[in-house]
Order: C-alpha cells, then structure tokens, then sequence
C-alpha cells in the first residue's frame, strides 16, 4: 500500500511568509540602527538646514549657554537641554561662527602650512574639580622656574621646569586685561595655548596659536567677549 501525503499549497505558502517576517523586521531595525549612526558621524560638509535655529539654548553643569548652532564641531552635540561637554570654533578675530566646512580631497589639499584663523572652545561641567584660579595659584607655582621674562609689554612668560609635568610649556600671564594661559613650545607644529575659566558649573578651554601672544591683549580681549556673548542675555 503506498501513503500519500497530501500538502496543500497554500499551508506551505503561510509558514514560509511567517518565518520570513521575523527576518524582514529585523534587518528593518538594524538598516535604522546602522542610518542613525551614520547621520550622526558623517562629516558635516554641506550647509545648516533652513529650519535649523540660529542658536541653541543648552545647559552645561547647570549653566545656561547660548551657542550659535553653526559654532559647534560635532553634530552630535547640535541639540538643545543639558550636555556634558561642547566643543566649538570661531573665527579670529571677528569671533564669527564658522562657515561649513569645504570637503578636502587629495586633488584640493594644499601641501603648505595653513596658519590657523580660529579660537577653539570647550566647555564641560566642572563637578566641583579645583577650579582655574586656583590651580595658578597652587598648582603650577610648583613647577615653574623662578625667572621669569616680558616678552611683550604687560605679559610675563615663565618656564615650567623640565623635569615636570609641564616640562614642555611656558606660563603666560598679565594683569590688565587679566590672562594666563598654558602654552606649549613650537616645535615640529606651531606651539598653541590653554587659557581656562570657570562659569558657575562649568569650566571654560579656549585654544588658540602661541603665535597670537604678541598681541595678547586682543586675545585676551577677544575671549571675555565671547564669553559675555555665549551667556547671552539669560546667561
């Protein structure tokens, strides 16, 4: 006696449709996964959206900032409410945001030395470190040689010892504007330098080119004026 089995098409059809959806629905979620990260780390070379805001109300370490939206590096961080940390750039010396930034390829690169047109800023929340002031004060005096020379009128420049953590950096400070700011040597690259401040929650790093200190009273200038300007009038 031969048995036959008797399989109707269409019960073959429907379980094969239900093992695929399981399949279809995840490759869905993992193509979105995959999207997102990549719209939040692909280089921002084209312009800000129409509907995107001129400024950006965003807390750092309980302190309010209002940041142009253009000024900030990472697009990530390109969002309003509380933050841990932000890293921007204006241009020097108008302390304009900076435009989009130009898709550099080995056709375009320039092979020379660009010198530097910006102040680069961090700001990050605090949470009660020793503050500025009081690393100059208590810190660094430690380290530092104890000659010290003007290379510019009104600014004071002394070494950090080499046998320190600073060993490859020079103290700048001055009195009026008020400036101190850590800057390393030139050497293989152009030395740059740290000048840090401390708003309520959150300590403020600007960066900026050795270079500049020969008129360090526009830069020293230039930086409290950014920071009224990123306070703002609600600041």
């Amino acid at each position: 006696m031969t048995v036959f089995s008797i399989t109707s098409p269409r019960s073959r059809g429907t379980r094969t449709r239900a093992h695929l959806v399981p399949i279809l629905l995840s490759g869905a979620a993992a193509a979105g996964a995959v999207a997102l990260v990549a719209y939040l780390l692909w280089p921002t070379w084209g312009t800000r959206g129409a509907n995107a805001p001129d400024k950006l109300p965003v807390s750092v370490g309980g302190t309010l900032f209002n940041l142009p939206t253009s000024a900030i590096r990472m697009k990530i961080q390109r969002h309003s409410g509380p933050q841990e940390r932000l890293d921007l750039d204006f241009l020097y010396p108008s302390l304009e945001p900076p435009g989009a930034p130009k898709h550099v390829t080995t056709e375009t690169i320039d092979a020379a030395m660009q010198p530097i047109d910006r102040i680069f800023l961090s700001i990050a929340a605090h949470h009660d470190a020793l503050a500025p002031e009081q690393r100059t004060a208590t810190i660094y005096p430690r380290y530092l040689d104890q000659a010290a020379t003007q290379p510019e009128e009104g600014l004071t420049m002394r070494m950090f010892r080499a046998d320190t953590p600073y060993g490859s950096e020079d103290l700048y400070s001055a009195a009026s504007p008020a400036l101190t700011a850590r800057c390393t040597r030139d050497a293989a690259t152009p030395g740059m330098c740290l000048s840090e401040r401390r708003v309520g929650g959150a300590d403020l790093t600007f960066r900026f080119p050795r270079s500049w200190l020969s008129q360090w009273r526009d830069v020293a200038e230039a930086m409290d004026r950014l920071t009224a300007q990123l306070r703002g009038p609600k600041g």
